[in-house]
């Protein structure tokens, strides 16, 4: 039997040290290690029946697995991990092999026999499971061109260590930071070292997160809190949850460290309950944290203590908004508030309050440990560091990614993305989600930055990336988006509330093929009107999609209110189906399906539409065998 770590709680720094020691020595031990992506998208493609799998044949087999670092390892044993997100969702489930680097795609549960027994016994790459471009084979993970353009720093660890281990994370150099920042730093110090980065919250509008903190410090209050925005309610967007999924041990430690910094003894973390697995790994970790004593009172002897909640968020997109949020962890309706005064002086239980989303609190461990000039060094003069995307849509790699600011978009479509999925041309992509732009291909070689896109009246934002194609409808896209906000608009302001719902309703009248004339110049209007009066960021926002979509897709509305046509062919009430009489053989199957009785005739003699009934469902073109329904 192999000797128990001792992991009795953390009384002293040289505590913490030896157990580091110990950690690290039982996961370099691990001869090789089999890591399968436990992200949100594996796990619903059934990577834990392959995790199961694998275990039970390798027991089966004799071979010394072990699934955690609860117990130092034998020599030459195995680890068998279930991580994070690995980020290329559109190849999962994943399974990565340590430490040849292997990573294998799609992988089922069918696969696992062929793992143990080629790869794990004889040390053998299963190729068939390997990424592949045409005939080129990418075994190496870093070598596949969707991570090999990328910069992983937030990411780093997701996919790669156990996301439920403190251990593992301790092992791999967790918490040295919060260490570093505890003993060998002042208050003075940690926030000096954050505002020489020039590190800007990745939530949205880039503020300064060391003069965010900086502010806090001085101001004056009894209580002072630290509150994490995990609620990431952009459609497309994921990666704060994957990072919460996959290492959360590493943004607690940045939360640690800006309590530290300011003076606070208490963190929240408000994350929606729709991401039922964060929720479960973030209770983990800090469970886990609080039994080593690196979360409580006195924490190491040092006379500082802090502890962390997590409040569950109903999923109000309002409620990534501060003041909203801070609301909402107080037990009140997430409504927005007038500024000033801003967060920083009146926030929770109106106290000086710290709030930074996920990414931006994942970042500062490693600018405490590796210094503000190493950060520097990554992205662009104003706007260092990396960002995290979520890359959706109409693309051939979807998933996670990670960038230097400043990459560009060509790049992260068709060099990390693989270009379009399809027989599609690149089109436009929605960049901020519903309070960001539609940017296009005059817009493909910018840089991707805060103060580049906020010149040409775009934002990061969370960092939803929304790939779209020659096929799809501009006003349609525009109308998904207004009618997302206007449904999570919280009502508090007039231009919110009624605004946006005038310029749905507008939109909804033109891709039905009702628009008037005037209506273009009505939503330019009223997207001016919502912008300079709405209350809070949600609603300043909201016009933005219909404004850049106007913008740069104009002669796309024009065709849909003056000639009633769809462009792109997708808003169905603008499709006309007809009848060829010379294919028609006067059946009657698609008069028998037709759900609202639009179309008639006699048998044997063409049929034809009523086009003042026909809904275009479309159930008359899949039924007829002769293909004499057409579609224009």
């Amino acid at each position: 039997m192999s000797a128990a770590i001792k992991t009795k709680a953390i009384k002293s720094r040289k505590d913490l040290q030896n157990l580091r020691e110990a950690m690290t020595k039982a996961y370099t031990s691990q001869t090789s290690k089999i890591i399968v992506c436990g992200g949100t998208g594996c796990v619903a493609g059934g990577s834990l029946k392959i995790y199961e799998n694998l275990k039970a044949q390798m027991e089966n087999n004799g071979l010394n697995v072990e699934v955690s670092l609860e117990k130092e390892p034998h020599d030459n044993s195995i680890g068998l991990k279930k991580s994070g997100c690995h980020g290329f969702c559109e190849m999962g489930p994943l399974v990565r092999i340590e430490p040849q680097g292997w990573l294998y795609t799609k992988v089922k549960v069918d696969d696992c026999n062929e793992i143990v027994e080629k790869t794990i016994k004889k040390g053998e790459c299963v190729d068939r499971l390997a990424y592949r471009i045409g005939d080129e084979i990418y075994r190496k993970q870093e070598e596949i061109p969707f991570y090999k353009q990328q910069i992983r720093v937030v990411l780093e660890h997701c996919g790669k260590i156990d996301a439920d281990s403190i251990n593992e994370y301790i092992a791999i150099g967790g918490y040295e930071a919060f260490e570093k920042a505890l003993f060998d730093m002042q208050p003075d110090d940690i926030v000096s070292e954050i505002s020489l980065s020039m590190l800007r919250g990745r939530g949205g509008g880039g503020f300064p997160t060391g003069k965010k903190w900086e502010q806090v410090r001085r101001a004056k209050g009894e209580r002072k809190y630290i509150v994490c925005n995990g609620d990431e309610g952009d459609p497309g967007a994921f990666m704060d949850r994957s990072i919460m999924e996959g290492d959360p041990h590493r943004m607690l430690e940045g939360m640690m460290i800006a309590g530290v910094a300011v003076g606070a003894q208490e963190g929240y973390i408000y994350v929606r309950a729709e991401y039922p697995l964060a929720v479960r790994r973030l209770m983990n970790a800090i469970a886990q944290a609080e039994e080593l004593g690196l979360l409580g009172d006195d924490i190491m002897g040092s006379g500082f203590s802090f502890r962390i909640y997590i409040a569950k968020g109903a999923g109000a997109f309002v409620c990534g908004e501060g003041s909203a949020l801070t609301a909402s962890i107080e037990g009140k309706r997430g409504f927005p508030r007038v500024k000033p005064p801003r967060t920083t002086e009146n926030g929770l239980f109106d106290s000086p309050t710290v709030l930074n989303n996920v990414e931006t609190f994942a970042t500062v461990s490693q600018i405490i440990s590796k210094g503000a000039k190493w950060y520097l060094s990554i992205g662009t003069p104003t706007s260092p560091g990396t960002k995290a995307f979520a890359l959706t849509g109409n693309i051939t790699n979807t998933g996670l990614i990670e960038v230097p600011m400043g990459t560009t978009l060509r790049k992260i479509i068709f060099d990390i993305g693989g270009g379009m999925r399809g027989d599609g041309e690149f089109k436009a992509v929605q960049i901020g989600g519903p309070s960001g732009a539609c940017l296009t291909k005059d817009h493909l070689d910018l840089p991707l930055d805060f103060d580049t896109l906020k010149k040409i009246g775009a934002m990061i934002g969370s960092g939803g990336l929304v790939v779209m194609d020659s096929h799809t409808c501009m006003v349609e896209v525009a109308r998904f988006f207004m009618h997302f906000t206007q449904n999570e608009s919280c009502g508090k302001c007039v231009p919110c509330r009624e605004g946006t719902k005038r310029m749905l309703e507008i939109l909804e009248r033109i891709v039905e093929g009702n628009g008037n004339e005037g209506d273009i110049e009505l939503l330019e209007e009223l997207s001016d009107t919502i912008s300079n009066t709405a209350l809070c960021g949600l609603g300043k926002s909201a016009p933005n999609p219909v404004v850049s979509t106007i913008s740069n897709f104009r002669e796309e509305y024009e065709t849909h209110v003056y000639e009633k046509k769809c462009p792109a062919g997708q808003c169905q009430k603008l499709k006309k189906i007809y009848i060829d009489p010379l294919t028609c053989k006067g059946c009657s199957a698609c008069s028998r399906k037709c759900p609202v009785g639009a179309i008639s005739g006699k048998i044997k003699e063409p049929f034809s539409i009523d086009l003042t009934k026909c809904i275009r469902c479309g159930s008359c073109i899949a039924t007829c065998k002769f293909n004499a329904i057409k579609e224009v």
